[in-house]
């Protein structure tokens, strides 16, 4: 194909519109404009004596709530999505509760029984309870805040659900039929049940244990302080667009619902999947300080190594504002679909009509840019070569997962046409090809899921 002239194929439509995350956007820039005038909002209000700023983990999660109930909103009544056939509903089938109560009950078993394993994995972890890397004990007290709520919850809405589900038994029926020994269970569900409620049970953990610690520097940011220095500009705007990225992949976690046609669709069926998705978090993560992958021996940041040179530091800067900008854009775009090592829906708006991958490829070059791994600050040749060879094993395991992911998404004919779409039409792989010569970036059309042309 000449990559000058590609063909004019239409790009497929995306599962999620842009408003979905943009009304994610503005609904947590109001409540971080409210949470910085708290006291003086409250205060106009009648409440005096209140902190001037709302900065604790609780109005952490609030920002979470600001967040995606408008998202939630945008989603039902602007794109309609509780009407789309993805979501296995028929709203005019209202079947009598008499007709679905015995599934119900059995679903409700195996709903149950899941988080009854959830719990008991967080129970005999001591990983979760600690704070090593985040704040878990603040996840766990608030899972166990929930859990009564959640349970009782459970009954009404699983029972209202089937009543207009087109296939009730689904994989929580499945597991609650086998628990139960009723006969008409597949396992095939069932893996797909615990896969689905794996991927939310530990990413969920770690995602509430970080919601409080970038919304509390946000906040309390001293604005006209900040804009005194270039450096201390970049760092507060690339912290801002890590909060967003966090309080929206939260939500994404929250709400794997139906009638939002948010549910998973599969989870990642690959152990090489689950393998390079794992190392990159705790408390398996290779790359932290002290890990087998840690790169950040004898370094120092971007800020150090350009310091006294002014324009370098804004220009260095800007470009890492860009990345991380990409990085929480690619994050926006899911609306309330995020996850990791999960089919919620093929996107192919946004930064995914720039690369299959945008999140990889902007993290993975903000880390490079960032940290300088090859400049040390002990003078060691083997500290610079250890590290740059360490950030390039770093760089691979995020190729390796991007790798897995598509093995796994591939199973989708929509996202086997956005791959064909993007191989001819997507900025990155074209700007590698042209860059190569041709020989990095085309992959070839994807047939019935299988590379039909050698990289």
């Amino acid at each position: 194909m000449n990559d000058s002239a590609p063909s004019a194929s239409p790009r497929p439509v995306s599962a999620v519109s842009y408003g979905v995350g943009l009304c994610g956007v503005a609904g947590l820039a109001l409540w971080v404009v409210a949470a910085r005038q708290f006291g003086a909002l409250a205060g106009m209000l009648g409440f005096a004596g209140l902190p001037e700023r709302a900065d604790g983990p609780y109005a952490a999660l609030l920002g979470v709530l600001a967040c995606g109930l408008p998202m939630v909103g945008w989603s039902l009544f602007v794109d309609k999505v509780h009407r789309r056939a993805s979501t296995g509903i028929d709203w005019s089938l209202r079947r009598p509760l008499a007709e679905v109560l015995d599934i119900s009950i059995v679903k409700i078993a195996g709903y149950w029984a899941t988080w009854a394993l959830i719990a008991a994995i967080y129970a005999l972890g001591r990983f979760w309870w600690t704070t090593q890397y985040a704040n878990y004990p603040f996840s766990m007290a608030l899972f166990e805040t929930a859990l009564i709520p959640l349970i009782i919850l459970s009954v009404p809405y699983i029972v209202w659900l089937d009543r207009y589900l087109i296939d009730a038994r689904d994989g929580a029926w499945h597991f609650g039929a086998w628990i139960a020994g009723r006969e008409g269970w597949d396992k095939a569900m069932i893996h797909h049940h615990l896969r689905a409620w794996a991927v939310k049970g530990f990413f969920l953990a770690f995602m509430l244990s970080i919601v409080p610690g970038g919304f509390q520097q946000v906040v309390n940011y001293d604005v006209a302080d900040v804009a005194r220095n270039p450096v201390w500009i970049a760092n507060a705007l690339i912290t801002t667009m890590f909060l967003v990225d966090v309080q929206l992949a939260t939500v994404g976690y929250l709400l794997t619902m139906k009638p939002l046609d948010s549910h998973i669709r599969t989870a990642n069926p690959y152990l090489a999947g689950w393998l390079a998705a794992l190392i990159c978090y705790p408390p398996f993560t290779l790359m932290n300080t002290g890990g087998p992958l840690d790169y950040h021996v004898a370094t120092s940041d971007w800020a150090m190594w350009f310091a006294g040179q002014p324009a370098l530091l804004a220009i260095w800067g800007a470009l890492l504002v860009i990345l991380t900008g990409v990085y929480a854009f690619a994050t926006v775009a899911f609306g309330l679909r995020f996850s990791n090592l999960t089919h919620r829906g093929i996107l192919t708006h946004g930064p995914y009509a720039w690369t299959r991958h945008p999140a990889y490829v902007s993290k993975n070059a903000y880390w490079w840019l960032a940290t300088l791994p090859f400049i040390v600050t002990s003078g060691s040749a083997v500290d610079a070569v250890r590290n740059t060879a360490l950030l390039g094993i770093t760089s691979a395991v995020y190729y390796w997962r991007a790798r897995t992911e598509e093995k796994h998404l591939l199973a989708d004919p929509v996202y086997r046409e956005y791959y064909d779409w993007a191989e001819d039409h997507a900025a990155w792989p074209r700007l590698l090809r042209k860059l190569s010569g041709g020989r990095i970036g085309k992959r070839g059309k994807m047939g019935d899921g299988e590379v039909v042309a050698a990289e």
